[in-house]
């Protein structure tokens, strides 16, 4: 089984170079890596290029234009440009933890999609992280965060490296199996067939409607928050807005209500030129 790692990342590059190292350090090499560019300037693709060699895997770099917020299009664009048959999908500044894609790659079954976890990190901890407590696997360990001034209380539970715990963890949770931007994965045709990522949706929750999307299709979310998890770094959001918000609720509404399984705007609205 062929796959692909899908970062999405705008404008981050201190926070992407951290994650490349994540990327770098996993127990299996057998992927490639897309990044999703939603329009970063040049110091990211001048990173890109001076990291691509060191990785260990194959990286493709899909940009386009900065023009506001178009997460779903440059995702949809990255989408198209894999021939993975399975794809995972994370976020420039969610570090995985070093066996994230080993753990995808082996809950990956017919009529599923997979749904992870992160633990927020804070900005002192986000940015004191180096490349060798990366590639050590020291940033996934909670005694370590807790001596970097990191204080998880129950979410170091999701760092647990125990499998049969992890498994227990998920079985147990009552966090339900939902398509998560920043760590969820299935099938590439299935995506195709749910038409890819809502080009009308803006920031906001618009993820959720691609898991919505597939369980109408028959797909069945699978909790993998405590097996497959991955830190994410601090940063702000000047770009949230409640009324945008609150429309993406309205359009989710919608999907679950008429059981809708294809994105009304989507890859198959992308043109040619996608």
């Amino acid at each position: 089984m062929k796959a692909a790692v899908i970062l999405a990342t705008y404008n981050q590059p201190r926070w992407l170079e951290k994650v490349l190292w994540g990327y770098s350090a996993q127990t299996t090499r057998d992927f490639d890596l897309i990044i999703a560019d939603d329009g970063s300037g040049p110091e990211t693709r001048a990173l890109i290029e001076r990291m691509t060699p060191t990785l260990g895997v194959a990286v493709s770099h899909v940009w386009h234009e900065d023009a506001g917020f178009r997460k779903s299009e440059i995702l949809n664009r990255a989408i198209i440009a894999s021939r993975a048959e399975y794809l995972i999908f994370s976020d420039g500044d969610c570090i995985p933890r070093s066996d994230f894609v080993d753990t995808h790659l082996r809950f990956a079954a017919p009529k599923r999609f997979l749904s992870g976890g992160y633990l927020k990190l804070p900005m002192n901890v986000s940015e004191r992280i180096s490349e060798d407590d990366v590639r050590s696997g020291r940033v996934a360990d909670a005694a370590w965060l807790r001596q970097m001034g990191w204080k998880p209380g129950h979410r170091a539970l999701r760092l647990v490296r125990s499998r049969r715990i992890a498994g227990l963890l998920d079985a147990i949770t009552p966090t339900g199996a939902t398509w998560n931007g920043h760590n969820a994965s299935t099938w590439r045709d299935a995506l195709v067939a749910t038409n890819g990522f809502d080009l009308g949706m803006p920031y906001g929750g618009e993820d959720r409607a691609v898991g919505e999307r597939l369980v109408n299709l028959g797909f069945r979310g699978k909790q993998i928050r405590h097996r497959a998890p991955c830190l994410h770094l601090d940063h702000g959001r000047p770009y949230m807005d409640q009324a945008k918000i609150r429309a993406n609720l309205a359009m989710r509404a919608r999907i679950r209500s008429e059981r809708e399984t294809r994105a009304r705007a989507g890859i198959a609205e992308m043109g040619r030129d996608a």
